[in-house]
């Protein structure tokens, strides 16, 4: 059976060869014919082509015109250093938008003074407005030394940017005695409800509630800049959002050409540290809970308002110090900027809904300003010369007698 059974296999690998050439024939039989190829004369020639110029030679691109602002200076002429924050930080956006306003309002680069504490926020501003004036305080004293130069040199924009940290706890008391005096400048506090550079511990705005990456829930009452400011009468207040670019870019624009304190609070996420779910201030919590007042709109002193288009529905205009504009869109009835009650009963029905108010809450232009109430001349005391600075020995000796008499 055996024997069998190998004669037939042997017969199968011999008649393989055989199956396999047939089958390749057939193939071959039923294949469409391959058209021949043309002779090599004969094909078609591909068209010259043309030699590269040198190097030297070649034809420039042109250049992509440069945008100007009303004072003929580029937006490169605002910018700084590259950030070194975490990737995603708010305060980026923030830096951006702070470049976008002071272009975008025609003001000198040199015109302008920048001023900082200690933290995250305060690293800022290396990466913007590079041509311009800047001092980096201690920690919490931005306030005063900024009071001192303002003091002497009042003519320049002076833009203060700090954090809930800087501001809220260690140099709470420079902030308020400053928002008292209603010194002329714009400050800035980039709000993430943490310290960012020491770990992410909870700041003094951390909201009830809250819970950061790592860590328990926070459970100590925030301080609201926003409502301690409305009530110490700070002449300009608002509250904005680092992803809203739009809001936050008229509400600084028009913080600029305010005349007296004008603090702004912006919520900024730290990605690092409070950007998670059971956070507060995270990104996704506060585009859910953003409670928006109003669409702020600027309308620089050069833009004449005739030729703005009027937007549809309730809106107010105010005019700001330089005859500026601020126009708010779509204003809720229930909330006038001049009610001091007004804005802080927003701040505190949101706060019980756990929401954000986001918006200008409060303006004030009849207050004097600290200029008017020290009672400086027009030129910067930095300007005046000496000899007019110092009193003569005659007129030195008749203030000494007045007191000596």
């Amino acid at each position: 059976m055996s024997e069998q059974k190998e004669k037939s296999e042997r017969k199968e690998r011999r008649e393989r060869p055989d199956r396999k050439a047939r089958a390749e024939r057939k193939e071959r039989r039923e294949r469409p014919e391959r058209k021949e190829r043309p002779a090599r004369a004969e094909r078609r020639e591909r068209p010259e082509r043309k030699e590269r110029p040198a190097r030297g030679e070649r034809r420039e691109r042109a250049a992509k015109p440069v945008k100007l602002n009303v004072i003929n200076e580029p937006k490169e002429s605002y910018t700084g250093g590259k950030s070194s924050l975490c990737p995603g930080c708010g305060h980026d956006q923030i830096s951006n938008v702070i470049i976008s306003a002071a272009w975008e309002n025609g003001i000198q680069p040199h015109r302008i003074a920048k001023m900082s504490g200690i933290g995250c926020s305060s690293k800022t501003p290396a990466y913007y407005l590079g041509q311009s004036h800047g001092f980096n305080t201690v920690h919490g004293r931005m306030p005063s030394v900024t009071t001192g130069a303002y003091a002497v040199n009042k003519d320049l924009l002076y833009i203060g940017v700090s954090g809930d940290g800087d501001s809220a706890s260690i140099g709470i008391g420079q902030l308020i005695h400053a928002i008292r005096r209603n010194m002329d400048m714009v400050y800035i506090v980039e709000n993430n409800g943490v310290y960012g550079l020491t770990k992410g511990q909870y700041s003094a705005t951390a909201d009830i509630g809250s819970k950061k990456k790592k860590g328990p829930i926070n459970k100590t009452q925030p301080i609201d800049l926003c409502a301690l400011a409305i009530n110490l009468g700070c002449t300009f207040v608002a509250r904005s959002f680092s992803g809203s670019k739009k809001q936050l870019n008229a509400i600084l624009k028009a913080a600029m050409s305010h005349k007296g304190f004008a603090l702004i609070d912006v919520i900024s996420p730290c990605v690092t540290f409070n950007n998670n779910d059971e956070s507060m201030r995270s990104y996704g919590y506060v585009r859910d809970n953003e409670i928006t007042l109003h669409m702020a709109d600027y309308i620089p002193h050069f833009n004449p308002i005739p030729e703005v288009e009027v937007p549809e529905g309730n809106f107010r205009d105010i005019t700001l110090h330089d005859g500026s504009t601020i126009r708010l869109e779509t204003i809720s009835d229930t909330h006038d900027p001049s009610d001091a009650v007004a804005a802080l009963t927003a701040l505190h029905e949101a706060e019980t809904m756990a929401k954000h108010v986001t918006g200008l809450l409060y303006f004030d232009s009849t207050k004097a300003s600290l200029v008017e109430d020290l009672g400086l001349v027009d030129t910067p005391l930095i300007d005046i010369p000496d000899k007019e600075l110092r009193p003569s020995e005659a007129m030195l000796n008749k203030i000494n007698a007045a007191y000596l008499a």
